[in-house]
């Protein structure tokens, strides 16, 4: 091959990873266009639904200060991890909530574990996907270590869906977390 054909090559594979390389994140689908957008039933901040119940009670749902429990779970009663941004170590200050979170476990031997690894919103959905389950397993492994049975924890990547999309640094690091829900089943 000559010179000025590996010139040309080169510059067209280059310009083909620039225009390839960078996508956009996708957009997050409009509620409305929702299952329970489209019923016209959908939950606002604080409130059941239109789901046929009178109150939280009637459904099994019981609020104690942060934490809901319904029969197979019980979410917010052990502290979430948070992280640095674009990381997936445990602080020390953090891994107090991975003991007490194992303490917990030790005293109710018929519960279980699952870690949700979420992020901030920024990056793209893979990236945020693959960061959230790097999150989880770094809480899982290190309640491995504490001596909880592997079976005891599960793990789940929510990524960047439930993040608050342009948020302010104080919302962004509330999304850099690890929830610990405590499975009843």
């Amino acid at each position: 091959m000559n010179l000025f054909v590996k010139k040309t090559t080169f510059i067209l594979l280059s310009a083909f990873v620039v225009l390839s390389g960078c996508r956009k994140k996708p957009q997050r689908p409009d509620p409305s266009a929702t299952v329970m957008g489209q019923q016209g039933g959908g939950l606002g901040a604080g409130d059941v639904g239109n789901l046929g119940a009178t109150d939280a009670s009637a459904m099994g749902l019981q609020n104690r200060e942060g934490v809901i429990e319904t029969e197979d779970k019980i979410i917010g009663l052990l502290k979430p991890v948070y992280f640095d941004f674009d990381k997936s170590g445990i602080n020390a200050a953090e891994r107090t909530k991975l003991q007490a979170a194992k303490d917990y476990l030790d005293q109710t031997p018929q519960h279980r574990l699952l870690i949700e690894g979420h992020c901030d919103w920024r990056g793209t959905a893979e990236y945020n996907l693959g960061l959230g389950d790097r999150r989880a397993n770094a809480a899982r492994e290190y309640l491995l270590s504490l001596g909880v049975a592997a079976n005891r924890i599960e793990t789940l990547s929510k990524g960047s869906l439930d993040a608050k999309e342009n948020g302010s640094d104080t919302e962004m690091a509330q999304d850099r977390r690890a929830e610990l829900i405590v499975l009843k089943k």
